[in-house]
């Protein structure tokens, strides 16, 4: 199983009105540039919010929920600092209650 750490918030504070995307494509260009593989992703609607050991931080996020994923701490705490509306931590995957630490509910248009 792998440790997978989040920073979490409503969809629209990810994704409206903060500059999320600008800071995901910087990192992202910077781990080609170093030839680092991705190690987050930004999920919506995730899934791992049903898990029932989550119940607390789903009740405690606005929803529709966003969530940037990462297996990296360090950028997690990076994100909490500089974001500092979201609420953080992390879980293990893939699990019986967990299956998939990148599913989405959300639909795609």
């Amino acid at each position: 199983m792998q440790t997978y750490y989040y920073v979490l918030a409503s969809q629209h504070f990810l994704t409206e009105e903060e500059p999320i995307d600008e800071v995901l494509k910087e990192r992202t260009r910077h781990y080609h540039e170093q030839e680092k593989e991705i190690d987050f992703w930004l999920v919506k609607q995730p899934a791992f919010l049903e898990a029932p050991q989550m119940t607390q931080a789903k009740q405690e996020c606005p929803q529709p929920a966003a969530a940037i994923i990462s297996t990296n701490p360090q950028f997690i705490t990076w994100l909490k600092l500089r974001l500092e509306f979201v609420k953080t931590g992390e879980f293990q995957a893939p699990s019986d209650t967990i299956p998939d630490p990148l599913g989405s509910f959300a639909s795609v248009s």
